[in-house]
């Protein structure tokens, strides 16, 4: 009985953590593009991303490889 209350536990707490997922807010968005060079083509790209993100389709993210001096 203890294993059960602790696997249904364990399983309920993952669905918990794993069905919420927090936004990125416009004013974030704003802030963050403001800084780059192409600051248009940055909202841009964060708000698709954002609305691929809600709609639970995967995003790219861009590997960029370490250079060592």
């Amino acid at each position: 009985m203890k294993l059960f209350f602790r696997v249904f536990s364990l399983i309920l707490l993952s669905l918990l953590f794993t069905l919420e997922t927090y936004s990125i807010s416009n004013s974030q968005i704003l802030r963050i593009c403001s800084r780059k060079r192409r600051e248009k083509a940055c909202i841009k790209r964060l708000k698709s991303n954002r609305e691929l993100i809600n709609e639970g389709k995967p995003i790219e993210i861009p590997v960029y490889p370490y250079k060592s001096k």
